[in-house]
């Protein structure tokens, strides 16, 4: 069986539709499109998948319903457009799946609701619960609330990092674009679609574009997303969303847009959280030498093997950790605070007590709160 034929074993997914397709490029919802991927889903649901829809839209319907024609560039006024389109979102999907039969829930998320270990295992029960009970979550980021600091910064991030929560098989980000191409087909028409390839392949890095007027996310953290979905054992398609039935062909397995596939087995749940925490505290740069046994043995990471200790961090928050060229390669949960740490950096676990008075624990990270990017 090829990959795309695999496709059809898949049952959880989650679809993100991005704001130009969902708006027409801005000109108002595009309710004829809407049914279309209404109809699809329900006819996946049917047939026994569960899904959930991460919806862009709000702030372009927002700036469609005030008139205005620039999108607000301060975040309270990104956050009124937000608060103002999300009526006129949620009130068109509920009105598009009752046409189906099925009910809809409206879930607004801020990065505190994933990066918080108790409400992330909410939200996964909230969500996975709704499902169960053949409901549709429609997802969006509580724009009208998330300051500049926690913001997911794009749908694409947020649709993966939902992926994770519920152990999703499938991401799927429709978009204006057929997927990704090998160049950029509006400057090279001699550029050739990727029809598949791997999450993690470091080729893929020189195929992306920049966004548009009215969405934030392009080829690049479409990228990102399929790799954070990769994490918990999730593929991403990525596919133009105008596409006559264009998520029922992708459960038949035919050749559409990109395919990126996880080059690894899913992670362990608690590594999946680690995985998608967007918001690190501080830095730790490493040595080579332990630079590479983190990378090849998967052991924690000592004291020793730490340079330099940058950010104001304490025990239990976040860190990741970057090799002499700054390059981050993992993250995990800090044992020692930063003060702390910067005292006993580079030196032996043994010595920890004598420099502090006191030992916790003898690694920096432990290698079971410490996942590898």
């Amino acid at each position: 069986m090829t990959k795309r034929e695999s496709l059809q074993n898949t049952r959880r997914w989650v679809v993100k539709i991005g704001s130009a397709l969902i708006t027409a490029n801005g000109k108002g919802l595009d309710r004829d499109s809407l049914r279309h991927w209404v109809d699809q889903i329900a006819d996946l649901i049917e047939a026994g998948n569960e899904v959930v829809v991460v919806s862009s839209g709000a702030v372009a319907e927002g700036m469609k319903r005030m008139a205005w024609t620039e999108r607000p560039t301060s975040l309270h006024g990104l956050q009124a457009a937000a608060a103002i389109g999300q009526m006129g979102l949620v009130q068109a999907w509920e009105s598009c799946f009752k046409r189906r039969g099925l009910h809809t829930a409206q879930v607004l998320l801020t990065h505190d609701d994933l990066s918080n270990r108790k409400r992330y295992l909410n939200a996964r029960g909230t969500l996975r619960a709704l499902v169960g009970f053949g409901v549709v979550p429609v997802v969006n980021e509580n724009d009208a609330v998330a300051n500049e600091e926690l913001r997911f910064g794009d749908n694409d991030n947020l649709a993966a990092l939902v992926a994770n929560l519920i152990e999703a098989d499938l991401l799927v980000l429709l978009t204006d674009q057929q997927g990704l191409y090998d160049a950029d087909p509006r400057g090279n028409p001699d550029a050739s679609l990727v029809s598949h390839a791997r999450a993690g392949d470091s080729a893929l890095d020189g195929m992306a574009g920049g966004g548009g007027r009215f969405g934030q996310g392009g080829m690049q953290t479409k990228l990102r997303a399929a790799r954070l979905a990769a994490r918990s054992g999730a593929a991403t398609a990525i596919a133009y969303g105008g596409e006559r039935d264009v998520l029922k062909r992708l459960k038949r397995g035919e050749e559409i847009g990109t395919l990126l596939t996880p080059s690894q087995q899913p992670d362990a749940a608690r590594k999946r959280w680690l995985a998608g925490q967007l918001q690190a505290k501080g830095r730790l740069v490493l040595d080579a030498g332990a630079a590479r046994v983190l990378r090849e043995s998967g052991r924690s990471l000592l004291a020793v093997g730490v340079r330099e200790v940058q950010g104001d961090f304490q025990r239990g928050e976040m860190v990741v950790c970057v090799d002499e060229h700054g390059r981050e390669f993992a993250r995990g949960l800090v044992n020692y605070s930063a003060v702390e740490a910067r005292r006993i950096k580079g030196r032996p676990s043994q010595e920890i007590e004598g420099l502090l008075g006191y030992v916790d624990e003898e690694e920096l990270v432990h290698r079971d709160n410490l996942v590898l990017m």
